[in-house]
Parts: structure tokens; C-alpha cells; sequence
């Protein structure tokens, strides 16, 4: 009833405060409901409705600037700005997007994805601001979780010299996807724990506010034993020893009072924080109940909370189990994540092996810097970090493993296209920057065995490695011979002559399919998997020179730095008589969709392949250069 009235920006001042629980709870019920039949982020989102509701009443959308800080609680937020008829196409291909997107509102300030960046882009806008003499307020709505990456701590080192207004929001569920870990938790939950100083400074300046003159004075007084009075009673005062003004902690589904603590906020010319607590999941028990899970979940049954989604052995499954039978093995063998343990698939490996697995929180960049730590003292280290996430470790990865000559395992899951997340999540850039590091091998496995067996060549190999391996059903085992891993060394599938399709992971079973469609018009083409990224084979290379005349790299990532240059470069420098077609994606941000959707929109479907390779002779005979398809063997 109450969610109908709002259609557009500013309507939630329509509502009156009696009936804001009902909308809250309307909103909850339009959140499950929509989200248990597209997918998406429910109990971060769950958790913050009251909490989004709050910042629409204390501030305004439409001038002030609000940050949330990764997005994924941001569903209220779209709500609350007139994007409700959008939730019908969340996180579709050409739908409403699962996080903040400028170009979808002008109440979305920045497209987000990644954690801990909120308050340095915030300290940012809000000097910009000063420095245009502008008036709108800036707040950077961060959860606990992402106050365990280090750029957060940066900005808050920065943000204490602040001379004018700028709020930061802790969103406190203590919890980031999992369960967080480390001091600054427990200083948090020291923080949520301990509310007596807060108590006791409101009714002290209540009792003295009472007091004309002399109670004036006394506050006075008392504020030069402020610091004092503040160890004594709550000694874990991390932000206002930073010259941060904290406030809270606030009930962060007290609507009322939220929206108090950010009245007065808002009235200080420093950087403020605002300490809320809220519940992760809130109000779908099966969400409340196992938060971690309904993090982001694909299509669900309300009723039962279960997913709808046929199970199926994941990539990420093969790493979970070979994992495990080489700790069994080896007792160097160590696990790192970033607070990804459920999604890399690390928590049997937890369980097994409470004393080798490390979550370090979300910290990518200390992750690898562990890991060299690790490897440096004896260990074998594998390193489970999202494509998307392993970005924010590059330095590590060049300085700390690469330099070092450490042989730190990097697995890198949802490499390629990881569908309905969008830009901030396709796994599409590992390649182009790994490739640059001295040193690092980079390999791809063409299905779910393959994955075992690289990880079983990786246990004793000496040097830095990577492994990326895509999201999603992995292929158990494609149907023809399977030759040892040697190092730098690709396996041919199918042998024929004219045109090579070189491919890499998930990109192989495609390009069977395409070479199946191609025997017809230009005779058996050889179907070659890398598994190599990094170094090409180019032995390999120099061989199948001799009879073929065209190689096509079909790769799911960015082509800038990728396989196709790769190839470009081995067969430059032999010299060999080979053209390049390479079908990797041209450089651009990769929307969301469904990962067959977006191979389509991409040309790596086989179909499309089969088109390219057939404008490609086109173009040629156009060109009058029939000299260069004579040698493919039978012609259409």
C-alpha cells in the first residue's frame, strides 16, 4: 500500500513516520520477491532498508551526493529513486543493474562493485565541493566488512584533516560476504558492545543543559577530560583517536533515530562517522539464518529458500576437493582467501585444515603479500582470489611473488565472463596485466579434469603460477585423448591442416563445436588447446606452419595484453608464414547478462566464429588475394 505512493525521488517524505515500518517491510517483501526470480545481493539489501530509508529523510538525493560503498545494498536506494518497475529486468542484459550506475539515475554517483573505495571518493567529492564553493552534503556508506581493506584506512588517515563537513556511514553487520575476522572486528565489536559512554554523555549534558550558567561551564570543564573520560569507559576509541568524530552506535533499523544522528552530523564542519547496526538478512528468516549464502544467490523458492537452479559440479568445485588431496599429500600446503572462502570454495578445506587456511579479510594486496611471506618461509601457498578482485593485487604480484622468483599459486576463478554482475565483475582484464610480469606462468584448463591435473603439475612447481578458471558448470571431461601437462606445452585435439583454432579454457569445447561446422566448407581445421597462456608453444606453432595458413585465437578476455597477442608476438618473431584472426574481445567494459548471451554479443559463440572466418576469406577474395586461401585445403 505504502510502496505504491513511491514513484519517484523524494516521495518517501510523503510517508508518515508512523507508517514507515509498514514500507519497510513492503520494501523487504518487493526485494525476496524480485530477487527470488532474477538473482542478486538479498541479505546485504535485507539488512540496510531502514537504514536507506533514513539517509532519504536526512538528506536529499537529488543535491546531496550519497556513496554506497560496493553497491550491493543498494536496492532501497534504486527504490527509493523511482526504478521499481526495473526490478523486473535486475541484472538482465540490458536491464537494471544489481549496483549503483550512473547512467541509470543521477542519485547514483559513481558504478560500483569493489570494496573499501567509498570514503577516498567521497573525501574527493567532498573537497571538490570546497573548492567550488558548492553546498551539498557527501556521505560514504561503508560496511564493516570493507573496513578491512586498506584503501579505507587510507582515506581515513586522509579524512582527519578534514576542516569541513563530510559524513561517513558505517553500515556495522559484522559481516562482509562471510563472517569477518581479524582486530579490527573485535574492535568493532567493542564499539557495539560498549554503549555506556554514549549513554553517559547524553544524560550528563542532558542534566546539565537543565542548569543555567553554571551547567554551561561544567560542560566546559568536563570536555577538557573528554579524552579521559573516554578511555575509561569505552578504550577502543579507534576514530575519534584518528580526530575522527564518531557517533553511534545507532540502532540502524530505528528509523527516527538514525535519522537524528544524521541531523547532527551533517552539522559539523570535520569528517564524521556514524556507527549503525544492522542485521544482515533482516526479515527473511532463511536470509537471517544463513546470511553468507544469501549474499548473492541465483533464483530461489520463497517458501523453502531453496535454490532453483538444477546443482551441478562447479571449477570451483574441482578446486575445492583436488585442494584438500594435496594438503592430504603435503603438509606445506597452505590456502589464502580475501574474505572469499564460500565463493572460492575454500570452506571444506577450512574445515579440514582450520591451521593452513587464511582469511585475511578484504584485502587483496595483503593477501599476496601473505602468500610471498608464506613462500618465503617454506610453504606452498594458493592463492583464491576472484578475477575481478585479483586486480587490486597487482603491485604484489610484480614486487612481492614475481620479483622474488616465489612460487605463490594464484587460482584465479570466474576468470572470462561471470554474466549478471556486470563490468565491475566480468574476469576480463587477469590476462592483459599478469602477462607483463616477469616470470609468471599463466595457464587455462579446458574442463573440470584438466583444472585437477594443473593443479596436481602446480604442487611442486618452483615459480610464480597462475591459474584462471571460469564461474559456473564445469565441462567433467571433453571426449578425446588427454596428454600429460608438460611445461609450455599445448595438446592438439583434432589434426587437419589450413586453419589452426587456437583456444584457451572454456573457449575450447567452442571451438570444437566450430570446427565441426567448418569441415564442410574448408576441409578439417586443427583444434589446438593452449593450456598455456603464458609462454605460447611456439614449437607448436613453428610445426603446424608448414600446412596451415591461418590461426584464429579464441579466448574469453580483453585482447589488449592477451592470448591473441601472445601469438602474435611468437609468430613474429619466427618469422612463420602464419595469418592472425583473433576473435578476443575488442577493449571495452563488458555488460551484465547471461554468459551465453554475452559470448553472442561478443562473436565467441561458435556460429559467430564460423562467420568471421568465412568473412575473413570474403574480405580476401575481394582483395584478390586467393593466394592465401589455395593452401585451406577443400574450398566451399
Amino acid at each position: 500500500m505504502f510502496l505504491e505512493q513511491i514513484n519517484e525521488t523524494g516521495d518517501i517524505r510523503k510517508i508518515a513516520p508512523k507508517d514507515y515500518p509498514a514500507l519497510a517491510d513492503e520494501i523487504r517483501t518487493f526485494i525476496v520477491e524480485k530477487v527470488s526470480k532474477n538473482g542478486g545481493h538479498l541479505a546485504s539489501n535485507l539488512g540496510a532498508v531502514e537504514l536507506t530509508m533514513a539517509l532519504h529523510l536526512a538528506f536529499d538525493p537529488d543535491k546531496d551526493k550519497l556513496i554506497f560503498d560496493v553497491g550491493h545494498q543498494c536496492y532501497t536506494h534504486k527504490i527509493l529513486t523511482g526504478r521499481k518497475e526495473g526490478f523486473d529486468t535486475l541484472r538482465k542484459l540490458g536491464g537494471m543493474s544489481g549496483f549503483p550506475k550512473q547512467a541509470e539515475s543521477d542519485a547514483d554517483i559513481f558504478d560500483t562493485g569493489h570494496s573499501s573505495t567509498s570514503v577516498s571518493m567521497g573525501m574527493g567529492l567532498a573537497r571538490a565541493r570546497d573548492a567550488r564553493g558548492e553546498d551539498y552534503a557527501v556521505v560514504s556508506v561503508i560496511g564493516d566488512g570493507s573496513m578491512t581493506g586498506g584503501m579505507a584506512f587510507e582515506a581515513l588517515n586522509n579524512a582527519s584533516r578534514m576542516k569541513s563537513n563530510f559524513i561517513i556511514v558505517l553500515n556495522d553487520n559484522n559481516m562482509s560476504i562471510g563472517h569477518n575476522i581479524g582486530g579490527m572486528n573485535r574492535a568493532f565489536q567493542n564499539l557495539r558492545t560498549q554503549p555506556s559512554y554514549t549513554r553517559l554523555k547524553e544524560n550528563i549534558k542532558q542534566s546539565l543543559d537543565k542548569i543555567p550558567d553554571f551547567g554551561s561551564r561544567m560542560v566546559s570543564g568536563i570536555s577538557r577530560v573528554k579524552n579521559s573520560l573516554k578511555q575509561l569507559i569505552m578504550p577502543n576509541m579507534l576514530f575519534e583517536d584518528m580526530d575522527l568524530t564518531y557517533l553511534g552506535p545507532v540502532d540502524g533499523h530505528d528509523i527516527k533515530k538514525m535519522v537524528a544522528a544524521f541531523e547532527d552530523a551533517r552539522r559539523m564542519d570535520k569528517a564524521v562517522i556514524v556507527h549503525v547496526i544492522t542485521q544482515k538478512g533482516k526479515g527473511y528468516s532463511f536470509a537471517e539464518e544463513d546470511p553468507e549464502r544469501f549474499h548473492g544467490i541465483g533464483p530461489f523458492d520463497i517458501e523453502n529458500g531453496a535454490c532453483l537452479s538444477s546443482p551441478c559440479t562447479t571449477y570451483t568445485d574441482h578446486v575445492s576437493n583436488k585442494l584438500i588431496q594435496l594438503a592430504d599429500r603435503d603438509r606445506n600446503v597452505v590456502t589464502v582467501t580475501a574474505a572469499m572462502a564460500y565463493g572460492t570454495g575454500l570452506l571444506r578445506f577450512n574445515d579440514k585444515y582450520p591451521y593452513r587456511c587464511f582469511d585475511v579479510g578484504i584485502a587483496e594486496q595483503h593477501a599476496v603479500g601473505f602468500a610471498a611471506g608464506l613462500a618465503k618461509g617454506g610453504l606452498k601457498p594458493y592463492v583464491c582470489i576472484y578475477s575481478t578482485f585479483l586486480q587490486r593485487a597487482y603491485d604484489q604480484i610484480v614486487h612481492d611473488v614475481c620479483l622474488q622468483k616465489l612460487p605463490v599459486k594464484l587460482l584465479i576463478d570466474r576468470a572470462g565472463l561471470v554474466g549478471e554482475d556486470g563490468e565491475t565483475h566480468q574476469g576480463m582484464l587477469d590476462i592483459g596485466y599478469l602477462r607483463t610480469c616477469p616470470g609468471l606462468t599463466i595457464m587455462s584448463p579446458r574442463d573440470g579434469r584438466e583444472l585437477e591435473e594443473m593443479l596436481d603439475f602446480s604442487l611442486d612447481f618452483d615459480r610464480p603460477l597462475a591459474i584462471r578458471y571460469p564461474r559456473g558448470a564445469a565441462r567433467e571431461s571433453l571426449p578425446y585423448d588427454r596428454t600429460a601437462i608438460s611445461y609450455g606445452k599445448a595438446e592438439i585435439l583434432k589434426r587437419g591442416t589450413g586453419i589452426i583454432l587456437f583456444a584457451a579454457g572454456n573457449m575450447v569445447e567452442t571451438a570444437l563445436e566450430a570446427a565441426d561446422k567448418l569441415k564442410e566448407r574448408f576441409g578439417q581445421p586443427t583444434v589446438v588447446n593452449a593450456r598455456f597462456i603464458k609462454p605460447v608453444d611456439d614449437v607448436l606453432l613453428k610445426e603446424l606452419s608448414a600446412d596451415h595458413t591461418l590461426i584464429v585465437v579464441i579466448n574469453e578476455a580483453c585482447r589488449s595484453g592477451g592470448l591473441g597477442e601472445a601469438v602474435e608476438d611468437a609468430v613474429a618473431g619466427l618469422q612463420l608464414p602464419l595469418n592472425i584472426l583473433n576473435l578476443e574481445p575488442e577493449d571495452a567494459f563488458v555488460p551484465q547478462g547471461k554468459p551465453e548471451e554475452l559470448r553472442h554479443m561478443l562473436h565467441l559463440d561458435s556460429d559467430s566464429i564460423v562467420k568471421a572466418i568465412s568473412d575473413r576469406r570474403s574480405e580476401n577474395r575481394k582483395t584478390k588475394s586467393g593466394s592465401f586461401w589455395e593452401r585451406f585445403g577443400k574450398k566451399a
